[in-house]
């Protein structure tokens, strides 16, 4: 199969979604012409990380949520990849006819039909004014946690999950979707190269990112592939290290700059096969009974009494 990851440099407070989805396209166009039959796009691909800035939930949903998908600004996207014969992943804003906002993804296939939608489980941040900060992180304000779970869906005879950013740190995450025989999780991620929280050094930023993904693949024996938005959008960096990561473990391609690019590979999905038939046979090696502790705490407690 043919995986393109498209990462987006800065997108700026003053850009407009037109410019933005002008310059999806051309990366789109360049997928398709290197042999793509999917393009992964970042996290909140049409705006800036919105979530930065403090405003009123109104503000944002005037300025950055999209109430329709697709709708007429998004529209090329999907009228190109019915022309070029290419799906795609989009993240962006979505308020549902009800008021409810969510950090989504969509999956859309050759014909330019949404068969599959995420919305993001995991946010990270915080809801409240920290006016000290040098910018804010505001998906608890701005968003609903998910509500559709997560899903894995057919795609051209490919098994193909979805998650978003923060999720991919959640080693659940990957279980959940490679029980459902997922061959191919992609994602898109904006992730600042520096943390308000606490004081993380800032290579741990990228470092941490890549452990997540190769270790998740590996163990899952499932092929990644991983979209980010990079570059310092109105003065705020992001990490780049868009990525596609075999079940091996390996980083096959990689971004190089902090700008636009495309990052393309043919991914052979008997690898991921073999994995699960040699390494991680879940239905030979899995023992579900242990485990439960998983979904019966959130967080940490004690010990349990042991057998003996």
């Amino acid at each position: 199969m043919g995986l393109a990851v498209a990462q987006m440099g800065p997108v700026h407070l003053a850009e407009d979604r037109a410019a933005v989805v002008k310059r999806l396209l051309a990366m789109m166009r360049e997928a398709a012409s290197r042999g793509a039959e999917l393009v992964v796009f970042p996290e909140l691909a049409l705006t800036t990380f919105f979530p930065r800035y403090w405003m009123t939930e109104a503000e944002a949903v005037d300025r950055f949520f999209e109430r329709s998908m697709p709708n007429a600004d998004v529209q090329p996207l999907f009228d190109t990849a019915r022309e070029l014969g290419i799906g795609f992943y989009l993240g962006y804003a979505e308020i549902t006819p009800e008021g409810r906002r969510f950090n989504t993804s969509i999956l859309v296939d050759k014909t330019a039909k949404i068969i599959g939608k995420y919305r993001k489980i995991h946010l990270p941040g915080h809801s409240d004014h920290k006016p000290d900060a040098p910018f804010q992180h505001l998906e608890k304000k701005f968003f609903e946690v998910g509500d559709l779970g997560f899903g894995v869906w057919n795609m051209d005879d490919t098994n193909v999950g979805m998650c978003i950013c923060n999720d991919r740190r959640w080693p659940e995450t990957y279980r959940v979707m490679s029980l459902q025989s997922a061959e191919l999780i992609v994602l898109g991620y904006n992730t600042p190269s520096w943390n308000i929280h606490w004081n993380e050094l800032i290579h741990w930023r990228t470092t941490t990112h890549e452990i997540v993904l190769q270790a998740s693949a590996y163990q899952n024996a499932v092929w990644i592939g991983a979209a980010g938005k990079c570059g310092s959008e109105d003065g705020h960096h992001m990490i780049g290290s868009s990525m596609i990561v075999a079940p091996s473990g390996e980083i096959v391609a990689r971004s190089s700059y902090e700008e636009d690019e495309v990052i393309m590979a043919k991914i052979d999905l008997g690898l991921g096969q073999m994995f699960r038939d040699h390494v991680f046979n879940f239905a030979k090696h899995r023992s579900p009974h242990h485990y439960k502790l998983i979904v019966e705490r959130t967080g940490a407690g004690d010990p349990l009494p042991t057998g003996d």
